[in-house]
């Protein structure tokens, strides 16, 4: 009787080569309750800051009352929903402090100007790991703009007027 064994190389690509992108739905929304519409401008406009986007891995964070419009807004990307106070900041939160996103991922950038996230983005920046913040002009927390390597403030606003505005 033979036994064959194999083995599967279950090692991670170079960590300098793998790009996370993280990002907070709402906060980027400027809205508890983004649409679909809304999320669609958000990536869009994402997409045109990281050109890499598309072969990135992408997570994106809301409450429940947002989950269906991320779902369709953000197809392929790992969704996290959770609700209450802060909640999308609580579910990235978890991901960058108990998933080894620093021996993981080379890159990674958080779509947020939340503060909340300052002291991960500082911690992975002291792990060597290229941090990445984007935010919508004047909704980005001064020590979360410290932290972070490089910094891109959207100022054109990613929402849609309301008709008769």
């Amino acid at each position: 009787m033979t036994i064959r064994t194999t083995s599967t190389n279950t090692r991670i690509p170079r960590a300098g080569d793998r790009h996370l992108v993280l990002i907070d739905a709402e906060n980027m929304a400027a809205t508890p309750s983004p649409t679909r519409r809304d999320l669609e401008m958000v990536k869009a406009a994402v997409i045109t800051v990281l050109p890499d986007f598309g072969t990135a891995q992408r997570i994106v964070a809301c409450s429940h009352h947002a989950a269906r419009a991320a779902a369709f807004a953000f197809p392929g990307a790992r969704h996290l929903w959770r609700s209450g106070r802060n909640g999308a900041d609580l579910a990235l939160l978890d991901v960058l402090e108990n998933e080894r996103v620093d021996q993981r991922f080379g890159r990674v950038t958080l779509c947020s100007g939340d503060g909340i996230f300052a002291a991960s983005a500082a911690r992975l920046a002291d792990a060597d790991v290229n941090v990445t913040v984007i935010a919508l002009r004047g909704h980005l927390a001064a020590r979360l703009q410290l932290a972070a390597r490089n910094v891109v403030q959207l100022t054109r606003p990613l929402r849609e007027s309301a008709p008769g505005a």
